[in-house]
């Protein structure tokens, strides 16, 4: 019997922390060994010529996700489950993912969690966790439930300063918080001022202005700006950090640069489609913009080189999708037809199989961030901050053996027909990357290889999540 079930040999292994060459050896879906000329090994992967990283976390995604009842786009349906969601992730060199339990208003929010569970287990090819998302934050859900499932490993939630259905007032949000800071879990805040964007949406349909490019329009950048600066300094009242979460545009990271610079313990994350996209991709014939629908809105080209920016000089923590998968269909973005008003179209676009490519071409080759920046955006951070770290997110001894073998010199042209989701488009269709993860593993699991399928579905198991890494504990006056 050999000394190791794999060993993956003559790679250039990159973390967060440095890069080195050496080989990889794997036992019971663990990495046993690091080491040159490592023995044995009843398979053996020559990586040679390739870059060997720890496998991709994408920490926001959603997926088989029930519509909120009250929402204006209601009775969208969303393209992927777990199957062919965690299906893409792969494909892209993602190999955990952290999707959203949603609680809507007047469910118990630990039903919303054992929902989630049966959409979830025995469907995913790669392991998961969930975050909470609190809607309806009663004295019952403050007290009794959160705890129990932060004490089950669920430490992270969301709160929303938007949409009819799930936006909280600032003093719900103040309790959440609270909360948190007592259970030691951390808090994810989607930041757009509810009352400012109803207002311009209310006039923008009252002028006849109803066109997807609108949709940008009725969310402008201070809508975002505003509700960014309430969120950190409705956490500096708490004392308790939190994350802001897919930032768009220059003047919200100008907020959390300044906030950062005073010490607030905040972190914040942006999306693909916030470095590549514009407001102008909303502004396309045939109700085409309509796929680049997404909250908050894609910007402008400023905003774009501060979001980079941002990414390398560690403003940014995270790179994540925000894959919302809702197909060009009459049951996704044309529910409501052709003409229908912005208002009535599912937000969100798909990304999952495209995140870490797009990041890796655009950031490493082209020159804006290194390999080892490259590494902790794409799965190192998020494994510190949602409490999986050193399980995931990192290539040393006794970590899952979740490696992604990348050719750096790989280049693909984003066809849609080439992806692994359920959606009938990417909105980076036609673009030419550099770098593209090959063989990718999961616990020492190979689930894909040069394109084809070879994990198991349902072989992914749900991660019970530790502590996050931003977590204060200072006494307060008013605990």
């Amino acid at each position: 019997m050999s000394s190791f079930d794999l060993v993956i040999k003559g790679g250039t292994v990159a973390t967060s922390g440095g890069v080195t060459t050496c080989d990889i050896g794997v036992r019971g879906g663990r990495i046993a060994a690091l080491g040159e000329k490592i023995a044995g090994g009843d398979r053996i992967i020559d990586a040679g010529g390739k870059l060997v990283l720890p496998g991709g976390i994408d920490a926001h995604c959603h997926l088989d996700q029930p519509r909120a009842k009250g929402l204006a786009s209601g009775g969208a349906v969303m393209a992927d489950g777990f199957e062919t969601g965690s299906r893409s992730a792969a494909f892209g060199g993602t190999t955990t993912i952290i999707p959203f339990a949603v609680q809507h208003r007047g469910q118990s929010l630990r039903t919303a969690v054992a929902d989630y569970h049966l959409r979830a287990d025995g469907n995913s090819y790669l392991d998961y966790a969930f975050h909470m998302v609190v809607s309806d934050p009663s004295p019952a859900v403050l007290g009794q439930e959160l705890p129990a499932l932060v004490q089950a490993g669920y430490t992270s939630l969301k709160v929303y300063m938007t949409y009819e259905a799930m936006v909280l007032s600032d003093r719900q949000i103040l309790d959440v918080l609270a909360t948190a800071r007592e259970l030691g879990a951390l808090v994810m805040i989607h930041a757009e001022n509810f009352e400012c964007l109803t207002w311009l949406t209310e006039r923008l349909e009252a002028a006849g202005k109803t066109e997807p490019k609108y949709h940008a329009t009725s969310r402008p950048m201070a809508v975002e700006r505003e509700a960014t600066h309430r969120a950190i300094a409705l956490s500096e009242i708490a004392d308790v950090p939190i994350l802001i979460v897919h930032v768009s545009g220059r003047e919200a990271a100008d907020e959390i640069r300044r906030a950062k610079a005073r010490g607030i313990n905040i972190r914040a994350e942006t999306c693909p489609q916030y470095l590549l996209l514009t407001e102008a991709d909303l502004d396309l014939p045939d109700f085409e913009g309509a796929k680049c629908m997404c909250s908050p809105p894609p910007r402008d080209k400023a905003s774009q080189g501060v979001l980079w920016q941002g990414l390398k000089d560690g403003l940014f923590d995270i790179l994540s999708s925000d894959h919302a998968p809702y197909r060009f269909d009459a049951n996704g973005k044309k529910l409501h037809g052709m003409r229908a008003p912005f208002r009535k179209v599912a937000n969100g676009l798909p990304g999952l199989e495209t995140r870490a490519p797009l990041l890796f071409s655009e950031g490493v080759v082209a020159g804006r961030i290194d390999i080892e920046r490259f590494v902790a955006l794409n799965s190192a951070n998020a494994a510190k901050i949602y409490g999986i770290y050193p399980r995931k997110g990192t290539i040393s001894i006794g970590a899952d053996a979740d490696i992604a073998l990348w050719d750096p010199e790989k280049r693909v042209t984003i066809c849609n027909a080439d992806l692994h989701h359920n959606v009938d488009y990417t909105p980076f269709e036609g673009m030419v990357v550099q770098g593209w993860p090959v063989t990718v593993l999961s616990r020492g699991d190979v689930i894909c290889d040069n394109g084809e399928l070879l994990g198991a579905k349902g072989r992914g198991r749900f991660l019970e999540c530790g502590p996050p890494e931003p977590v204060s504990r200072k006494e307060t006056a008013w605990t």
